[in-house]
């Protein structure tokens, strides 16, 4: 039984439809009202899991009007459970109004813990984790989504942000204006459904992959940018540095550099940082 006068925030699968957990459905399958970005997006989810309870809309464009409604709602003593179409709530979508007002009145607000595609991509990433910040989507004008990146992306930081298929590659092409090779760009695509793809590399690296072929560019992203620390410099085997010296009388660095990343499996930002630090 869900508590009375009380709104549960419910996570739900960011793809892969089994990621919902089974508080998650009880929850859903509970509650006197359901609030939804998109009403007919949960309803294909509500449908599968063979849940019938009632919803309504609760989105960007209405949030602050249907909050007052919602509230009378659990005044009354009702039980609300609040979804986005995929994913935690309120990360990146909508929600912020109705939790804040909703702490303000004394009404009792429960998360429930589960997918979120923030946590997911940083965790298989391969980058640091112990310092990061969440920025959400970037501007859509370019000079603007410049200065956010700028301003955003710090030295021996991780900065994830969410971007749209039809932005991504803008949004890429910007990077490489930025940032150089110290920087390292994890994109991630399709968590946790069929396609879901990592890409690590420079900016130009990641760029080049989305170029590369049209439906690289399909699909939800996150994209996650490290910078490496100011006079930082990763210790390399004596292995790994004579091959690349050996690679480099032959090649240029850049492209010695991504070989022995590869055959060593160690960062090739920082092998190529290294080499130009070492070798003429």
């Amino acid at each position: 039984m869900l508590e009375p006068n009380t709104l549960y925030i419910v996570p739900t699968p960011i793809g892969n439809l089994s990621d919902i957990s089974q508080r998650a459905l009880d929850t859903l399958q509970n509650a006197d009202l359901i609030a939804c970005e998109d009403t007919r997006h949960t309803a294909r989810l509500l449908n599968h899991y063979d849940i019938n309870a009632k919803t309504t809309s609760l989105h960007d464009h209405n949030e602050t009007q249907r909050t007052q409604w919602l509230l009378e709602k659990l005044s009354q003593g009702q039980s609300i459970a609040l979804v986005s179409d995929a994913g935690t709530p309120l990360i990146s979508d909508p929600g912020y109004v109705l939790v804040k007002t909703c702490r303000q009145a004394g009404i009792n607000v429960i998360a429930l813990p589960g997918p979120c595609a923030l946590t997911t991509a940083l965790s298989a990433s391969g980058l640091p984790t112990d310092s990061f910040s969440f920025f959400g989507f970037l501007p859509v004008k370019q000079q603007a989504k410049a200065e956010m990146l700028q301003r955003s992306v710090r030295k021996g930081h991780t900065s994830v942000f969410y971007e749209a298929p039809r932005r991504i590659k803008d949004t890429l092409s910007v990077c490489v204006s930025c940032f150089d090779f110290e920087h390292e760009v994890v994109l991630a695509k399709e968590l946790s459904k069929t396609f879901e793809t990592y890409v690590s590399g420079t900016a130009q690296d990641v760029l080049d992959w989305l170029e590369a072929d049209s439906v690289h560019e399909k699909g939800e992203f996150v994209l996650m940018i490290y910078a490496l620390p100011a006079n930082s410099e990763e210790a390399f085997s004596e292995e790994v540095i004579s091959l690349l010296a050996n690679l480099k009388s032959e090649l240029p660095l850049k492209k010695a550099a991504a070989i022995v990343a590869q055959h060593y499996s160690v960062k090739k930002n920082a092998l190529y940082k290294y080499g130009l630090a070492h070798f003429d």
